[in-house]
């Protein structure tokens, strides 16, 4: 006996009569409620977190998010209307929120300080009151106050202002009102008095800014307590089937240039930090953002909830009511905006650029799937694959996957459905609605119907288990269908009232039925009769279970108790605490038992049942529930209301035993019809040829992009080597301004230097002589230091010797006083002692003057006890006055120490100063010989500059003449570069003449080979006619030579010639019209045979020489783009051969010419006794200088071989293109 176990795992639906029903918790995260639930609901994982409500709860009114993220408050409504705060880190409870104040059972509204601490609510009617709470301390209000006097006026909402914990604002029907909380009281601001309005939603745009909707469609701007500015919001009005107009939600219209639009209330108000957002009917969302101008706020854009073209004409008005959006959130970053319309849906939209144009009509999207937004009224689970499907009084029914939590497909209809079954193979579903019952294909992106029973209002339908079979209710009857041949097999009657739910048995051999009039029939599928009955008038059932092996029955009713019925005996009736118990199931392992409750809530039964029964109970609906299903496997449990939400449980029992123990393979078959496989075919096939057709033009593109390319880059070499002759231009007059400025420079710092000399020299005389100032003050201080020192030590030896005498003579004197003391109290107290003996004595020898010989001995102890006390008294006086002299001179001695410290302390400072001021004349030092050091640097730098400026000169004119000479080899260079693109470009305009008269040559060759063919087709027929008449003619001549022998007999020889006539003659004639029309047949034959082997060789040919022409094409693109490489490649390495070359003659000075010149130079000038002008290079060097010329000048002749071979390679073809010169 055990309790299974329920987790919740998903849930499909919204709860839209919530205030503030959708929030932010972080980038990705939301908050929405759900049932009695709130969903934390991940965008990016598509997974939810649930908080369960209190139990016994009315259901959620309104819920807030604290400013930190951190906290969610909940308002449930009961008898007491009560607040509930969530962690939302751990996902518990908190603080609950309670009070007496509050008439009402329920909030409206609620909304926490910018700061998190503090929490107002607003209450419902009838008193309408507000209350301000510090939710973290004990559970009382701060301060309450009533918001609206008058009961039919309701108040929609409430809010802090976002910079200050004690300034809310509250609006509802004819309230406007802020208010201010101060020292315990809520106290309401003065505004700007307006005509009374309905005002059903407001937002603070800053601190004092303030923007309020109506139902009018106006939305009032106040600044500071003071009506700033009216914006009007209208709706556009779309003509009805009737060519009139349909009006919008509030039920007004205006006339305007623009023509007809509606006047719409504005719903919800949302800040964000461009402007604010505001919902006005029919599903339309208005950005306004600010601007710099007298209308403050401008609208910017529309945004709007996409309404599905196959919805229903009829309920247009209606559905435009229904996308209404009731509340809207933005994320942190202001990226994403999600809201929540009438109709239960979630809608989200991005803020970015991509998403929202400026100006232009966006629209919503579906966050996770749509839901329903009425109550649903059937439910089923399909065997084969993971489906639920629903149906609801929406008009829609909608198939869910449970595996991967997503909605599959959903088909709105223009009935109300009240009841759906699946197919155990997932391919139909069965809908009963009010005027038919229909059975429908289930498509890979549609549901159609294509049977339809005369069965109305079909409130309960089930397939059987193999799916050959399905039951439907109609009234108090229940029919039996085959499936495949749609043929009525039975009737099950014998009910009295309407049937309200019925069940298979896993064999399919019996089906449990229960309804209203209390009775639970067992029936047999083969014979249609009752084999068992159950009847209890009292009770109203609503659902039926029947246990796997079919022996008993589980029914639960309007009775509120849990029944097991077995043999047409109720066996046990288990209580459910006074409350109503509305549907049962059972798993198909017959270990878990799950009832459903008219709260909303499910129960997992103890199974076997035992008196009183136990059980969990698991809060998940608002309402109650309608249908409950347990899937195949019994992994899962599934549960619908009427708060038209769908529940998804993982099911267990306490073994951990939730499979069963064989696993079921999941079907993936889909049907689809004919004619939408025809579409996608014929689609597929456009898209093929499209893709085809673009690959051309995109080669096509690319070849001209390629041409385009190269006529750019031609364009850019040549402006680079302009831009790079201006650049030497300007480096030559860059030089010439160099050499100036230096020239300027140098006598700038001669000038420097003689300054700084003067300067240097003032600084010397200048510190020596603070120098001598600042020793002097340091002798002085340092010998009145030394006087003040000695004379503080004297002072303290005095003072502290005339003290400890002083101390001395008062501790002697003070010490004799109470010994003497002392002694005088043991005296006393001796005295003391013999006079009481004495007492004692008298007092029994005399008894009768006793009592006055006491009073007088009293009396005279007494007088003693005083003196003696008034004496102790004078000497404590005395010893506290002696300790306060003492503690006075301690004092002294103590003002005398602060004093040596005091001094020491300003010895310390001195020789502090003294310390750094000599710290400063060594720095001083330091700096002057730093300095001096510079100026030698600066110096050698100078000198060196001046003969690496020299070097510079010689070796500009050098380079001078080196870059005319290497600017005359580089123009014939460039040229030949130049004369070679142009041949390539002549070549590949003559490569493709080649290919197009290829291609020509091929389609002739082609032809001529077909006609060879039909000839030599048409020869063989001619010889096989000349061959049947050789035949014929030699058979004619042995047919004459026989008549020879009868050239006797006249009449013989007649008949025989005769017979020869018609023979040969009629046989003829007609062998010639057979023949003549076999010829014309076996002649068109061969023309048709011919014609289509014709085209298609054509076809053939075309599309061979489409893939030659394409790949001689790429070939061709690919070896030009190689030869180009190629081409770059030598002249890269060319260039780099130039610049090595060069380098080397610049670094080895190898030049012969210019080494001769140089070497008569230097001999010139040495015999004049200057110093050379470049440096002398040895005989060897110029033998080494030139090998590596000779090495270079091979390199570049096996490039320019290398290049004349590249541009003499065969082509595809077998032909080679025209040799390229190369200029040598």
């Amino acid at each position: 006996m055990s309790i299974a176990i329920a987790n919740l795992r998903h849930v499909f639906g919204l709860k839209g009569d919530v205030a503030n029903n959708v929030a932010f918790q972080d980038e990705q995260t939301i908050i929405y409620p759900s049932g009695s639930n709130c969903i934390l609901y991940n965008i990016e994982t598509k997974m939810q977190k649930f908080i369960s409500s209190i139990e016994k709860s009315g259901g959620m009114t309104a819920m807030a998010l604290t400013p930190n993220k951190r906290y969610i408050a909940v308002a449930e409504k009961g008898e007491k209307a009560t607040i509930t705060i969530y962690d939302l880190q751990t996902l518990r409870k908190k603080k609950v929120l309670t009070t007496t104040e509050v008439q009402s059972q329920q909030y409206v509204s609620l909304a926490f300080s910018p700061d998190s601490k503090y929490l107002v609510s607003q209450g419902a009617r009838p008193d309408w009151t507000l209350l301000y709470w510090a939710w973290e301390k004990p559970n009382k209000p701060m301060a309450s106050i009533r918001t609206s006097t008058n009961v039919s006026n309701e108040v929609y909402q409430v809010s802090f202002n976002p910079n200050d914990n004690a300034q809310f604002c509250v609006v509802g029907n004819g309230v406007f009102k802020t208010f201010k909380y101060n020292e315990g009281n809520l106290k309401a601001n003065p505004i700007q008095k307006i005509e009374p309005q309905n005002f059903l939603c407001h937002s603070w745009l800053s601190e004092d800014r303030i923007i309020v909707g109506t139902d009018t469609g106006r939305m009032l701007l106040f600044e500071g307590q003071e009506h700033k500015k009216d914006f009007h919001v209208s709706s556009p009005v779309a003509p009805d089937s009737t060519g009139g107009e349909r009006s919008g939600t509030a039920g007004q219209s205006e006339t305007s240039e623009s023509g007809m639009r509606s006047q719409t209330p504005v719903l919800c108000v949302t800040k964000y930090s461009k402007g604010f957002l505001c919902s006005a009917g029919n599903g339309i969302v208005y950005m306004y953002e600010k601007t710099d101008e007298r209308e403050l706020y401008k609208k910017a854009r529309e945004i709007r909830i996409p309404i599905s073209a196959d919805s229903a004409q009829a309920t247009a008005n209606m559905k435009g009511a229904l996308h209404e959006i009731m509340h809207m959130t933005i994320s942190p970053s202001e990226e994403t905006i999600i809201a929540t319309s009438r109709n239960n849906q979630l809608y989200t939209i991005g803020l970015t650029g991509a998403e929202i144009s400026k100006g232009e009509q966006s629209l919503f999207e579906t966050l996770s799937q749509p839901f329903h937004y009425d109550q649903i009224t059937g439910l089923d689970v399909c065997i084969r694959k993971p489906l639920v499907s629903t149906c609801s009084l929406d008009r829609t029914v909608r198939i869910w996957n449970y595996e991967n939590n997503s909605l599959d497909l959903t088909k709105e209809f223009q009935e109300e459905a009240f009841s759906v079954a699946l197919h155990p193979s997932g391919l139909y579903v069965l809908v009963g609605f009010s005027d038919k019952l229909r059975l429908m294909n289930i498509l890979i992106d549609d549901i159609q119907p294509f049977k339809e029973f005369t069965i109305r209002g079909c409130r309960e339908c089930q397939f059987s288990n193999g799916g050959h079979l399905f039951a439907a209710v109609h009234g108090n009857v229940i029919q039996l269908y085959a499936t495949y041949t749609f043929e009525n097999v039975g009737n099950l009657k014998g009910h009295n009232g309407k049937v309200r739910s019925i069940v298979w048995s896993q064999d399919d051999s019996k089906i449990i039925s229960c309804g209203v009039d209390g009775a639970v029939y067992e029936w047999s599928v083969y014979t249609s009769k009752r084999e068992g009955e159950s009847v209890l008038k009292t009770c109203s059932y609503t659902c039926a279970a029947v246990s796997p092996e079919g022996g008993t029955t589980f029914a639960v009713g309007s009775d509120k108790t849990l029944k097991e019925i077995s043999d047409s005996q109720i066996q046990r009736e288990v209580p459910a605490a006074d409350t109503v118990l509305t549907q049962v199931a059972i798993s198909r392992s017959g270990r878990m038992l799950f009832v459903g409750t008219a709260q909303g809530s499910i129960r997992a039964m103890k199974f076997p049942l035992t008196v009183p029964g136990e059980w969990t109970e698991h809060q998940c609906h608002a309402s109650s529930i309608t249908k409950m299903r347990i899937s195949y496997d019994d992994s899962f449990l599934f549960t619908v209301g009427e708060d038209a939400c769908l529940y998804t449980f993982k099911i267990m029992d306490k073994e951990g035993r939730g499979l069963k123990a064989k696993d079921i393979t999941y079907a993936e078959e889909i049907l689809i019809s004919k004619s939408d496989l025809q579409e996608k075919d014929t689609a597929m096939k456009e898209l093929k040829t499209r893709v085809y057709e673009l690959n051309m033009e995109n080669e096509y593109q690319l070849r001209l992009k390629d041409m385009n390319h190269h006529e750019k880059t031609k364009e850019l070499t040549e402006k680079f080597i302009q831009e790079m002759e201006s650049l030497k231009t300007k480096n030559q007059v860059l030089k010439t301004d160099k050499d100036k400025e230096e020239a300027k420079h140098e006598e700038e710092r001669q000038e420097l230097i003689e300054r700084q000399h003067l300067e240097l020299r003032d600084l010397e005389s200048a510190n020596n002589q603070k120098l001598m100032a600042e020793y002097e003050k340091y002798q002085e201080l340092q010998a009145k230091s030394q006087r003040m020192q000695e004379e503080y030590e004297r002072q303290l030896a005095a003072k502290s010797e005339s003290h400890k005498q002083a101390l001395r003579e008062q501790t002697e004197q003070y010490e004799t006083k109470l010994h003497e003391k002392i002694g005088q109290l043991e005296a006393a107290h001796d005295e003391m002692r013999q006079t009481m003996r004495i007492h004692e004595e008298t007092k029994k020898q005399i008894e009768e003057d006793a009592d006055r010989e006491i009073l007088d001995i009293k009396n005279m102890y007494e007088r003693r006890l005083r003196e003696e006390k008034e004496g102790n008294m004078r000497l404590t006086g005395e010893t506290g006055i002696m300790k306060k002299k003492f503690k006075s001179q301690e004092q002294e001695i103590e003002a005398l120490k602060s004093d040596i410290n005091n001094l020491n302390t300003e010895k310390n400072k001195l020789n502090g100063v003294i310390k750094s001021l000599e710290k400063d004349i060594l720095g001083l030092k330091k700096e002057i010989q730093e300095r001096d050091e510079t100026i030698q640097d600066k110096e050698k730098r100078i000198y060196d500059l001046k003969k690496k400026n020299q070097e510079l000169e010689k070796f500009k004119f050098v380079l001078d003449y080196k870059i005319r000479e290497l600017k005359k080899q580089i123009e014939p260079r460039e040229n030949d570069i130049k004369a070679m693109k142009d041949q390539i470009q002549e070549m590949d305009t003559e490569l493709e003449r080649y290919n197009k008269n290829n291609t020509a040559l091929d389609l002739k060759i082609e032809e001529s080979k077909q006609k060879l063919k039909a000839n030599k087709e048409e020869m063989a027929v001619q010889r096989q006619k000349v061959h049947d008449m050789e035949a014929e003619l030699k058979r004619f001549r042995t047919d004459v030579s026989n008549c020879v022998q009868y050239i006797q007999d006249p009449q013989k020889l007649k008949t025989k010639i005769v017979e020869l006539n018609k023979k040969y003659v009629q046989s003829e004639q007609a062998v010639e019209a057979a023949g003549m029309d076999v010829d014309i047949q076996k002649e068109y034959a061969r023309q048709r045979d011919h014609l289509e082997r014709s085209v298609a060789s054509f076809r053939k040919k075309l599309t061979k020489d489409q893939q030659i022409h394409r790949a001689d094409n790429v070939r061709i693109m690919q070896e030009n783009v190689s030869l180009i490489k190629e081409i770059n490649d030598l002249r890269r390495e060319l260039k780099i051969a130039r610049t090595q070359i060069s380098s080397l003659k610049y670094a080895l000075n190898l030049d012969q010419n210019k080494k001769v010149h140089d070497l008569e130079a230097n001999s010139n000038v040495l015999k004049k006794g200057a110093p050379p002008i470049g440096p002398i290079v040895a005989p060897e060097e110029l033998d080494q200088t030139k090998k590596i010329v000779e090495i270079q000048k091979s390199e570049i002749k096996r490039l320019r071989d290398e290049l004349r071979h590249t541009l003499n390679r065969p082509l595809s073809n077998g032909q080679r293109l025209p040799p390229l010169e190369v200029a040598q």
